[in-house]
Order: C-alpha cells, then sequence, then structure tokens
C-alpha cells in the first residue's frame, strides 16, 4: 500500500470538494438583474423571463394536456391565461420545484360558478419531477419545464413577479 502524504491527503480532500461542488444541488443562487416579468406563450410553448423588454432567459414548456383555450374548471386539463402572480414556493413539490400561480383570480372563479363549476386551482410552473418526459403536453393546468430549466427558474423568479399567459 502506498503511504499518503499530508500534502496528497489534503490535493485529495480539496478535489473531492471541488467534484461535490460541481455536482451541484438542487438549488442555485441568482445574482443577476431582477426578474420583473414572466411571459409565456402557449402556443409557441415558450416562457420568457423579463427585465423590463430585455429576455434574460428563455425555455421551452409543456403545459396542460388540453392546452388549446384558458382554464375554465377544475378538470379541464387547460393552462389559464391572462395576468397571474407568483404567490408561493414549494422547495419540495413532487415535480422537483415550484413556484405557484395565484389562479383563480376574481374573474375565473366568477366565469366557473356561472357555469356551476369549481375554478380549479393549485397552477404551478415547476419541472418535470423524477419521470422522463416527452414534448407532448402532459400536466393538469400547471406549466412546465424541465428539472434543471426549473433550477434557473426558481432562482430567477421572486414572489409577486406578473405571469402573462397568452394564447
Amino acid at each position: 500500500m502506498k503511504n499518503i502524504t499530508r500534502r496528497g491527503a489534503l490535493a485529495l480532500g480539496a478535489g473531492a470538494a471541488a467534484m461535490l461542488a460541481g455536482c451541484g444541488g438542487k438549488f442555485m443562487t441568482y445574482d443577476g438583474p431582477a426578474v420583473t416579468r414572466v411571459i409565456i406563450h402557449k402556443s409557441g410553448r415558450q416562457m420568457y423571463l423579463l427585465n423590463g423588454q430585455t429576455a434574460l432567459k428563455a425555455c421551452p414548456v409543456q403545459l396542460g394536456f388540453t392546452a388549446h383555450g384558458p382554464k375554465r374548471f377544475e378538470g379541464d386539463g387547460r393552462t389559464p391565461e391572462g395576468r397571474y402572480f407568483i404567490d408561493r414556493r414549494n422547495p419540495n413539490s413532487a415535480f422537483y420545484l415550484s413556484i405557484g400561480i395565484d389562479y383563480p383570480n376574481a374573474f375565473d372563479r366568477a366565469y366557473a360558478e356561472s357555469l356551476g363549476k369549481r375554478p380549479g386551482g393549485d397552477i404551478f410552473i415547476h419541472g418535470w419531477g423524477e419521470k422522463k418526459r416527452g414534448s407532448r403536453d402532459w400536466t393538469a393546468g400547471c406549466v412546465a419545464v424541465t428539472n434543471k430549466e426549473m433550477r434557473h427558474v426558481y432562482a430567477m423568479v421572486r414572489n409577486g413577479t406578473p405571469v402573462d399567459i397568452y394564447a
């Protein structure tokens, strides 16, 4: 067995620490310009994180399993359309990480009531979770991005940020 010198042990320890740091965790820090608005274009399956008029990040999205049209009631499989705000965060999401959208608003509730239905809720921007996902829409009405993208979104977007979702 080869003897390990103190210098060699320190080098091994430093290398292991660097390797672990490179593995990264679930959370990352962000110290760039503030995200002042999130825009989601359902038809283009694209989300943009903006600072003013400057796009800081763009990423493809997957939507509710019945993506065409605005969310109207619980269980319709649609992603809402309109202006909402980020109102909560879930670091322990079943879908990796998630940030909540304050759906339903007063209009959504009134519309669903006029149909004799419930508007639903728990709409999030979230990761894919543990399963591999294809290119098809699959959520119950949420906006999904890869786990890697969600790490960035979770770090960059703060509670209170407006979210505009367009058809």
